[in-house]
């Protein structure tokens, strides 16, 4: 699939022009959290501009805050950028550069471009004024080159306690950019680290790290969604004043922001705490794991993705634009079946008492190569209970009813003559007659059912519990109440009912279940107690 935007005109451009013969690229998460649907657009961006130009796609972890990192996060952003299928040509972290940033960090010591500066972080912040007021230079600011060169040392050493001092680039306190006002690039923080242990006990910070991963790795291109544009000129400063031999170039695009959504780590994170979701990968989020749990194809990620094209600006979209392209995906390529989420019995007097016969069914009319199925048809089969109503019906009304006339999919032509009630006045059973000579495929011009309804024979079945999904949050106005506090109580509902017997899927395998929508079989299954999420329904008012 050739894909152009703004971002491949720049690389092809490039490419034409000699500066690069091939693309590199990288996405670089930070193992504090997974990802969600957001995040595709930067993976799927940097992975598709790499593999279209002839070069390749790094995955890097950016491990600079062992306090807020987990190595549980590692693993899981690892599956999830397997799962939705960009292969990355090495796996690195930030890390594995400590050596070599503390190296160029000294360089900027020693040619007057940083200071060890004692200011506190609030005194920082002071310091630095604001938009429309100047910084002004910190007291600290021009210690000559020796005393840098001593201090820095000795943070590394573990001199001094956490947080008494950082490492500051030295540029422009009067800059209008904020980011360019002597920005922190290290501070001291004892933490035990996952990659090198106690080895360090200064980190460097993000907008110092990443360039220079970016420059060793030999990136060609460091795509970024647009909140790091105003960072881009301390991006280059680092690349230019650590003397990289390689020269990245940044561009940045429009972030993906799904309308209606909790994305924020943080934000999720306390849903998973306070037990208000049942983990990172609850279906009823938009990370990725849940979306995998959820039944979700990769491959309709990357079909949205490339739909919305690649703004230059931020925008938001509704979730249920996504959710047309998972049904366009799954339309043609699984299986349909019947399922019955809430059974209502139909007993056919006059069906023979212990016969079972079987009837043939496609598996799915828009892709032949799915092939067919026997289902099993016998005197007792359980329908949808709002399939049936016992009133007499109006015009409208296409299915089961007393006196009324439809066909079970694939089987036969039924009338309903009565039915059976419990002490609380629901009705439990419906009694029926078939005609034996209408079989599905036998052909009956003028004799029409009320409608076509499907069924799960009552003998020949498998126990299913099927888990409904609605909103998880329906209040995003109310900015001082957790989300933990606002879970739609009706966000998850589970019910119970029947599924053919012949099916006998895996963990994962997704089904459009008759007129009910596509579900997926999670992984809180077991043998004799199937449970499938709810991917998507069947129809939405999304219009493309």
């Amino acid at each position: 699939m050739e894909i152009n935007h703004f971002i491949n005109t720049i690389i092809e451009n490039d490419i034409k022009s000699k500066k690069h013969d091939r693309a590199i690229t990288r996405f670089p998460p930070e193992p504090n959290g997974l990802l969600h649907l957001g995040h595709a657009r930067a993976i799927i961006t940097n992975y598709s501009m790499a593999k279209q130009h002839g070069g390749y796609f790094n995955l890097r972890f950016d491990d600079t805050n062992p306090v807020k990192e987990d190595t549980l996060f590692v693993e899981g952003i690892k599956k999830d950028i397997a799962w939705l299928g960009c292969e990355w040509e090495n796996l690195f972290y930030a890390s594995d550069y400590f050596d070599e940033m503390y190296e160029r960090a000294m360089l900027l010591v020693k040619k007057g471009k940083a200071y060890v500066d004692d200011l506190t972080a609030e005194e920082i912040r002071a310091y630095r004024g604001d938009l429309k007021n100047p910084g002004k230079n910190s007291p600290y600011r021009e210690r000559s080159i020796e005393e840098n060169t001593s201090l820095f040392e000795g943070m590394k050493n573990g001199e001094f306690p956490d947080g008494s001092k950082v490492l500051r680039a030295k540029i422009d306190m009067s800059s209008p950019n904020m980011n360019m006002r002597d920005p922190v690039i290290y501070r001291i923080q004892r933490a035990h680290h996952h990659n090198t242990g106690d080895k360090w006990c200064i980190y460097p910070m993000y907008d110092y790290a990443h360039p220079i991963e970016d420059a060793v790795e030999g990136i060609t291109h460091s795509l970024c969604s647009l909140e790091f544009e105003d960072h881009r000129p301390l991006y280059d400063w680092v690349v230019r004043e650590c003397e990289m031999k390689n020269i990245p170039r940044q561009i940045e695009f429009g972030k993906l922001y799904i309308a209606n959504q909790v994305t924020g780590k943080r934000y999720i994170k306390a849903l998973v705490e306070s037990g208000a979701v049942i983990g990172w990968d609850d279906p009823r989020l938009i990370t990725l794991s849940g979306l995998r749990r959820r039944g979700v194809p990769p491959q309709a990620i990357h079909n949205f993705i490339h739909a919305l094209g690649l703004p230059k600006s931020q925008g938001e979209t509704e979730l249920d634009m996504f959710y047309q392209y998972v049904r366009d995906y799954l339309k043609s390529t699984v299986p349909r079946i019947n399922a019955v989420l809430d059974p209502l019995k139909l007993v056919i007097d006059n069906y023979p008492e212990d016969e079972i016969e079987y009837v043939e069914a496609e598996n799915n009319r828009d892709n032949e190569a799915l092939g067919t199925r026997l289902m099993p048809f016998s005197k007792e089969v359980y329908i949808e209970r709002e399939d049936f109503i016992e009133e007499k019906p109006n015009k409208k009304w296409k299915r089961l009813a007393l006196d009324v006339e439809v066909r079970l999919m694939h089987a036969y032509f039924i009338k309903a003559n009565s039915v059976v009630k419990d002490e609380n006045g629901k009705i439990i059973e419906v009694h029926c007659t078939y005609d034996k000579e209408t079989k599905s495929g036998s052909g009956f011009v003028d004799r029409k059912p009320n409608g076509n309804i499907h069924y799960v024979d009552a003998k020949k079945n498998k126990k299913a519990k099927f888990r409904l999904f609605d909103d998880l949050i329906t209040d995003f106005e109310d900015k001082d109440t957790p989300f933990s506090e606002k879970v739609n109580p009706d966000s998850l509902i589970e019910v119970e009912g029947f599924i053919e017997e012949s099916i006998d899927p895996l963990v994962g395998d997704s089904f459009q279940f008759t007129r009910n929508g596509y579900f997926a079989l999670d992984q809180d299954s077991i043998k004799d107690g199937l449970v499938f999420n709810q991917t998507v329904s069947l129809r939405s008012s999304f219009k493309k």
